[in-house]
Formats: structure tokens, C-alpha cells, sequence
């Protein structure tokens, strides 16, 4: 990648505290900043003057704030006309991680609950995190573990991330005991969440994980154990997702319903 970050900004209080948690990412991996403003212009008379100062000086206070958070980094800022998921897309095609805020001013992320976010988290060719106003400046990663080979990306990202942090890991992994395929080759929870680990462990010797394998609801789980995270790292898509479908279920419902930051790592990252 471009050794870059790049955070989206609408001028919203969620934005601005993803511009915060940008700048912070950014310092941990020495990288540059970009702060992006996507001009989605309404449909106007063709007289109509278009007067961008008010955006320039929005984008502008959006990058001082970075800025007054870490003054070490580098920050660029710049304002792109389109449609916010295509230009977004277009940056994180050469960045380390794409910082969004939970919550916009309507016009750009609208509510979390709409499409924007979901469709951002699909189609980056970086991690994505949303970033929450009020998430835990301690606590651990919570790394939703399923033993995938997508899911594997997920897990590399959660063992550098905590490395920079200097946090530790609480893998979990969720399985229903109902829904467990039948036979005596069956793979343990416990097993195949300790395989999935195995080489990032070794890799990163100094990040302390602690393992869990519950039994339920995957999202329900996961949602209550981000209650005492600082960041929740999930794969775009898990070992049950249907061919085609570029955001499993447990990655929508985090990023809807999560009480902590939220990373989705695509399994291309």
C-alpha cells in the first residue's frame, strides 16, 4: 500500500472523531494522513454559482484538528466530487486503513443503519474502520476468530494492530452446538481457534491473547464482548457466508450494533 490513511469528513461530530482516530492510526504507522470531503452536489439551476469556500474551510478544520491531535503527522486534505462510496473506494486503493465516523450529517454517511458504511466495508480493498464517538481508550481487540481463510487477513491485522497499540488480544471464537456438522472428523472449537492463531502468535511474541470459544449467537456474543473493547476486528466475510455476498452478517451487525470501534478486514487486504 501507500503507507497512507485516509479518513472521510462531512463536518459532523462523528467525522470529526474519526478524524481524531485517523490521525492517531496514522502516527502509530508512521503514515501520512488524507483527509477526503466527497462533494455530492444536489441537482441545481446550471446559473447557479457553485461557492465551495464554506467546504474548503470545513475540510480545512478538519485537518487542523488532526493536526492539534498529533502535530508529528503528515496531513493532506483535498475535496473529490462523486458518489462517496465510489471515491472512497478509489483512495483506499492505495491506503493502509480507511477511517469513517458511526454517524453523519446526512449527506455523506448518513446513519450507520443505511447502506454507505455496509457498502464501504464490502468493497475496500483496505481495512475499514468505523470509528464511535466514546470508544474504550483501553480495554482489548476483540478478534472475532471463524477459522476461515478469508477470516485469516482478520486476524493478521488484529496481531499488528495490538503490536502498535501495545493491547492485548481477546480472540474469540462462537460456534453453535446445534449446528455442528456431524461425524468424527470434526475439527474442536478449541482446535481450530488455536490453528487460526498459531502463526500470527509466533510472529508477534510480544502481544498476549487470550482465547475464548462460546457457544450462541455469534452476533449477540460479539456485540456484548465489544462492550469492553477498544476495537473489534472482524473479516468482511465469515466460513458461512453465501458464495457472492461481500458482507457476512456478523460484520453488518457490528458495525451496526457494536458499543466499540469496529475494523472489517476484506480477505484481499
Amino acid at each position: 500500500m501507500g503507507n497512507r490513511v485516509v479518513v472521510g469528513t462531512d463536518g459532523s461530530s462523528s467525522s470529526l472523531a474519526a478524524v481524531e482516530t485517523a490521525a492517531r492510526e496514522a502516527w502509530r504507522r508512521r503514515a501520512e494522513l488524507r483527509v477526503v470531503y466527497v462533494l455530492n452536489w444536489p441537482v441545481r439551476p446550471m446559473y447557479a454559482p457553485l461557492d465551495t469556500t464554506p467546504l474548503n474551510r470545513l475540510v480545512s478544520e478538519a485537518a487542523d484538528r488532526a493536526r492539534s491531535v498529533v502535530p508529528e503527522v503528515t496531513v493532506t486534505e483535498t475535496m473529490v466530487p462523486g458518489d462517496t462510496v465510489s471515491v472512497l473506494e478509489a483512495e483506499s486503493r492505495t491506503a493502509d486503513l480507511l477511517v469513517v465516523g458511526a454517524r453523519g450529517t446526512g449527506g455523506f454517511l448518513s446513519m450507520l443503519l443505511g447502506s454507505t458504511a455496509a457498502s464501504l466495508a464490502a468493497h475496500s480493498q483496505c481495512p475499514v474502520m468505523v470509528a464511535r464517538e466514546g470508544s474504550a481508550a483501553a480495554g482489548p481487540i476483540v478478534l472475532c476468530v471463524d477459522g476461515s481463510p478469508a477470516g485469516d487477513k482478520a486476524v493478521g491485522f488484529a496481531f499488528a494492530e495490538a503490536a502498535l497499540r501495545g493491547t492485548e488480544i481477546a480472540a474469540v471464537h462462537v460456534w453453535l452446538p446445534d449446528h455442528a456438522p456431524a461425524g468424527t472428523g470434526v475439527e474442536s472449537p478449541e482446535r481450530l481457534l488455536a490453528q487460526a492463531l498459531a502463526g500470527h502468535a509466533e510472529r508477534h511474541p510480544d502481544v498476549t491473547v487470550r482465547r475464548e470459544v462460546a457457544s450462541g449467537e455469534a452476533r449477540e456474543v460479539l456485540i456484548e464482548r465489544s462492550r469492553n473493547a477498544q476495537l473489534v476486528v472482524v473479516g468482511a466475510r465469515g466460513r458461512g457466508g453465501f458464495t457472492g455476498l461481500l458482507l457476512g452478517s456478523v460484520s453488518q451487525a457490528l458495525l451496526h450494533h457494536a458499543h466499540s470501534s469496529v475494523v472489517v478486514v476484506p480477505g484481499h487486504a
